[in-house]
């Protein structure tokens, strides 16, 4: 089953800057072959559904090897069963009905 995620993984106990633990997991990201957007508070990721929580796994492994005692994660899912859609087709929806209204 084809999923769209938003994930949301924070450190707790390593500081303020948290720019090195995203470099690592979306180095993990990449090389689990996944679909990845970086926007400024997660990462959207799309993929099969094992695929994309194997990989969200790997980064928390990844992250607690650095050293971070702990990690929160938020995390929001959503699949489709009537067709295919992308991270791409959600937001053209959007822009494309945003350029009706002008």
């Amino acid at each position: 089953m084809n999923v769209l995620v938003d994930l949301c993984i924070v450190p707790i106990g390593v500081g303020v800057s948290l720019s090195k633990y995203i470099v690592e997991c979306e180095k993990v990201l990449t090389a689990a072959g996944l679909k990845t957007s970086l926007h400024s508070y997660g990462t959207n990721i799309e993929g099969e559904w094992d695929d994309v929580f194997a990989a969200i796994k790997q980064c928390h492994e990844k992250v607690h090897e650095m050293g971070a005692p702990r990690i929160t994660t938020t995390i929001k899912a959503g699949t489709r069963t009537d067709r295919n859609q992308t991270m791409e087709d959600k937001i053209d929806s959007v822009k494309s009905k945003l350029a009706a209204c002008s």
